[in-house]
């Protein structure tokens, strides 16, 4: 690892935008402490893509941390509620999907926030993007700024003006295909990355689920082939 590189945490998800999000800011010359969560995601599967990714791109290290939002609820993502399936785009830009889990970029930028003072970074990344998910509340760049002045008060290394802490969304106004350009062009492989919703027992995604089909569009938007195989 070289000596006095900058400290990033970024949150990995295991899905394309995350993976995307980490190898912009490897490529800006940060030291990643990759941070994921298991949170009760009927879609638990991705963590073993987190764990790929991390290990391909060589994170100075990965935290996967339990979070138990399934004891919450309200979310077809960790809920008995169904996960929505081929609906148009129309419908897709209309309201908050059910896949929205609540306050989940809140809580898990207050991870970041927290293990980004511990290790003394004042970069943390997150791959929220506003055009492709424009129902997500927790994706706004307005909620973004709120955040970053909130956490400048929340800390100690803050208030002793020891941590200027910058939240950075590199792919915050891509579109989907833009941001797999941007991923084949930094050397990212899709294929160790996972976006399904609602994949089968054996992890097959299901290319049905508002994530799959937003996929599927980008990659074909992209010109690129989508290396995932899908049940339908």
């Amino acid at each position: 690892m070289v000596k006095n590189k900058r400290k990033a945490v970024v949150l990995l998800s295991g899905g394309l935008d995350s993976a995307t999000t980490l190898a912009i800011a490897e490529n800006k010359g940060f030291e990643i402490y990759a941070l994921s969560f298991r949170y009760g995601q009927r879609h638990a599967i991705e963590l073993k893509a987190a764990r790929r990714i991390a290990r391909t791109q060589h994170v100075a290290r990965h935290l996967i941390l339990d979070v138990d939002l399934d004891k919450i609820g309200g979310s077809a993502l960790t809920s008995n509620i169904k996960v929505p399936k081929n609906r148009s785009s129309e419908v897709l830009q209309k309201n908050i999907p059910v896949t929205y889990v609540p306050a989940r970029n809140t809580i898990f930028l207050s991870y970041a926030l927290a293990w980004a003072e511990v290790i003394g970074a004042h970069d943390i990344f997150i791959g929220v993007n506003v055009l492709d998910y424009s129902g997500y509340p927790d994706c706004r760049p307005e909620y973004i700024a709120a955040y970053q002045k909130m956490a400048s008060l929340a800390t100690k290394a803050g208030v002793e003006d020891r941590q200027k802490l910058k939240i950075h969304t590199p792919l915050i106004k891509m579109s989907k295909a833009h941001i797999i350009r941007k991923g084949l062009e930094l050397g990212v492989d899709y294929r160790l990355t996972h976006s399904c919703y609602d994949p089968s027992p054996s992890g097959r995604a299901c290319g049905e689920c508002d994530s799959c089909l937003l996929r599927r569009k980008g990659f074909k938007d992209a010109g690129a082939v989508d290396p995932v195989r899908y049940l339908k």
